[in-house]
């Protein structure tokens, strides 16, 4: 095992830190402050227009802004550009072409059409379309999406000019996690906006916001590069216990060491050239695991934004001697890492449609928006579930750092106290003030943050918006975000209905609102919950409400498959049956594809490494005591029970490795895609845990020396 790596040396590193952040913040993006400067003003009118409105650049415009950004970007030094995007295989992808074209024989000049702004083509067939493309159908597009500001990438030598694109095949159908996004958005947007006018608002439009806190880990690079799991895998498949973990609680939000800091520090500088918020960063519960949350933005920013920090903090990390790992669940028994991902919805005019408000109009509407939400979980908590399921986030779910699989809603005291005083029918009392008159008279004032947080809810309102804990840490967030805004867009247009029924019938505004409301309240109040979701209590209670509770991904799966499901995203148009079908068809093979490499690791650490070492070990003991024997030394029966217990705990571990092939290759021969997941997440997964106990018990019983990779205690020790 080599030696921890030392912090680089950071005298290189640009000194943007003196200087205010405001003034270098997005200096490598495209922004609308540098279009509004450089176009001329016609041009940026219709380009602000188009954007508003949804509706696609005219070819005119798409030139002059292709131009534009051509002279931008060389002056900036950029001597390619790409068209970034985001295809099913959750990273991101990229093709990089120079700015050059023949001018005369011999000759190049930088050149940048619209047509090459607007729209690329990669090779569909190459990328995950669970069917939707042949192998033998290779088209495919890229076309800009002028919401998501170009940005440059820095390199060794030279700087790229990244262009965020959406991803569609021959025939429009959708292969990426961008397009269903902002179809979502769309759709969302015109629902909410339906709804405003019923409260005297002429929006015009409403934005789902975004704001995602990120966790991961950082350990030594030379470490991690001497365990295939953490290369391969990206989490430890085997390590014994450290002496300590997170018992005594002093790393959360405890002081940042200084090697640490200087990652963290060198993370922010990128995000801000790149107009990526970074707002808060600080160590998080277990040792070594740390957090970067944003201020919240545009959903399809926010998403855009993720991905490349996600990037940055990989290939900062490396500069400074760290793997940085966005794995679930990296090590076992010590807390794992989410994205807890909040959302709300905002007029173009800023107004937070889920803020409580300070008059009695606002909270009507609050009220209404709310209800709106607590409808969509009640009804997609299944498709909730299933949209953050796959092989990561089923080692974090329901642990005591996680939300449970079980979908419910946190509301806090004083906003439950208020809808069970609604659907009763009744004044309801907050501390001492009177705050809810349902002779619809005085509509309350819900003070923001007026109750505790719920950590153990996966789904918490807080303050001003709502919180999805439960969205896996190294996941891209749009597939979240597309499923909450179809559900909630599903919600708010049937409270529409019924509003709109209840005014035709000629009641009073208030009185119709709150009729829609309560009805809202009375019929999902099986999902909210203020207890501990750790509980088995909570399990017992939620399946007398009939929750859904998908305990794994096998099983959230199959949520994806119910009409109801499948109706929700096909009939607004996010995501037809046939590309829903695609993307299950991906995820099943995804699912099985993790779990079989993790496997594979896992055997060749046990056959190559683990198992051999152990040999070794038991090899020298053995020769040990037989010289102590020779030397006519009594040897202590103690000595030989630990040695033939070692001897019996490596005979289970090369049975138990046995077992695991076996399970391996009676997966892989079923040809049912469902009952390959199926087997995957119980045969295989169940023989590799097995292995795993015996071999870390064989770690704590073999010589220090002999062992063959860095234990939890070096890979966990502080970073200094």
């Amino acid at each position: 095992m080599g030696k921890a790596a030392q912090a680089p040396d950071t005298s290189s590193i640009s000194r943007l830190d003196q200087i205010k952040i405001s003034q270098y913040f997005g200096c490598n993006t495209f922004s609308e402050r540098t279009m509004h400067e450089r176009l001329q003003r016609d041009v940026y009118k219709a380009y602000r227009q188009a954007l508003k409105r949804g509706e696609p650049l005219s070819p005119e415009v798409a030139k002059s802004v292709a131009i534009a950004m051509k002279e931008w970007a060389l002056e900036q030094g950029c001597t390619h550009f790409t068209h970034w995007f985001l295809p099913m295989t959750g990273a991101t992808a990229e093709k990089h072409d120079a700015f050059i074209a023949w001018d005369e024989p011999g000759t190049v000049i930088e050149r940048f059409s619209g047509g090459q702004l607007i729209q690329g083509e990669p090779d569909a067939s190459s990328f995950p379309s669970g069917g939707l493309r042949a192998t033998f159908e290779a088209r495919g597009y890229t076309a800009w999406d002028p919401a998501s500001p170009a940005f440059i990438m820095e390199g060794p030598i030279g700087k790229t000019l990244c262009i965020p694109t959406a991803f569609i095949g021959y025939h429009g159908e959708a292969l990426d996690h961008k397009v269903p996004l902002l179809r979502s958005m769309d759709v969302v947007s015109a629902s909410a906006r339906k709804a405003l006018k019923f409260f005297g608002v002429d929006a015009g439009s409403v934005v789902a916001q975004c704001g995602p806190e990120q966790e991961y880990f950082a350990v030594d690079l030379d470490l991690a590069r001497q365990r295939p799991d953490l290369l391969f895998a990206n989490r430890t498949l085997q390590g014994a216990k450290p002496p300590k973990g997170q018992e005594l609680e002093d790393h959360y939000f405890g002081s940042i060491k200084e090697r640490v800091l200087g990652f963290m520090q060198e993370v922010e500088l990128e995000c801000f050239k790149l107009g990526i918020p970074a707002k808060t960063r600080h160590n998080e519960v277990a040792p070594n695991q740390f957090e970067i949350a944003p201020i919240y933005e545009a959903a399809n920013l926010a998403s855009d934004h993720n991905q490349l920090l996600m990037e940055i903090l990989k290939s900062v990390g490396e500069r400074h001697g760290l793997a940085v790992l966005l794995h679930e669940k990296p090590f076992a028994g010590i807390n794992g890492s989410g994205k807890h991902v909040n959302w709300s919805l905002a007029t173009d005019e800023g107004q937070n449609l889920l803020e409580p408000g300070h008059t009695p109009e606002e909270n009507l509407q609050f009220l209404f928006f709310l209800s709106a939400t607590l409808k969509a979980i009640h009804t997609h908590g299944g498709l909730l579930r299933a949209s953050i399921a796959f092989a990561g986030n089923d080692h974090r779910l329901g642990a005591n750092e996680a939300p449970p699989a079980i979908m419910s809603a946190f509301l806090g005291a004083q906003l439950n106290h208020i809808l069970d005083a609604i659907e009763k029918g009744a004044a309801a009392d907050a501390s001492t003030q009177k705050i809810i008159d349902l002779g619809i008279g005085n509509l309350p004032r819900i003070e923001k943050d007026a109750t505790d947080r719920n950590r153990t809810s996966p789904f918490a309102f807080t303050g001003n918006k709502f919180e999805f804990r439960a969205v896996g840490s190294s996941q891209p967030i749009a597939l979240p975000l597309t499923v909450i805004n179809a559900a909630v867009a599903e919600a708010i247009d049937d409270l529409n209905v019924k509003l709109e029924a209840e005014l035709k019938a000629g009641k009073e505004h208030k009185a119709a609102v709150m009729a829609v409301v309560k009805q809202a309240i009375v019929e999902t109040k099986a999902i909210r919950f203020e207890g501990n979701g750790y509980s088995e209590e909570w399990k017992q209670e939620a399946e007398r409400r009939g929750l859904p509770h998908a305990k794994d991904t096998v099983a959230a799966l199959h949520i994806w498959e119910q009409p109801a499901v499948k109706a929700v995203l096909a009939k607004p148009g996010i995501l037809s049956e046939g590309e829903q079908e695609s993307r299950l068809h991906i995820r099943h093979e995804e699912y099985q594809k993790v779990i079989n490499i993790e496997t594979q690791v896992l055997r060749q650490m046990a056959e190559t490494q683990i198992l051999p070492s152990i040999t070794a070990d038991l090899g020298a003991r053995a020769e040990t005591l037989g010289k102590l024997a020779a030397a006519g030394i009594s040897v202590p029966e103690t000595l030989k029970a630990a040695l033939q217990a070692q001897a019996t705990l490596a005979g289970e571990a090369q049975a138990r490795l046995t077992a695991m092939k076996e399970a391996l290759a009676a997966a892989e021969a079923l040809e049912d895609l469902h009952a390959r997941t199926a087997a995957f997440g119980n045969q295989v997964n169940q023989a590799k845990h097995a292995l795993r106990e015996t071999l870390d018990a064989l770690e704590d019983a073999c010589d220090a020396d002999l062992w063959p990779l860095p234990k939890y205690w070096q890979l966990l020790a502080p970073l200094v």
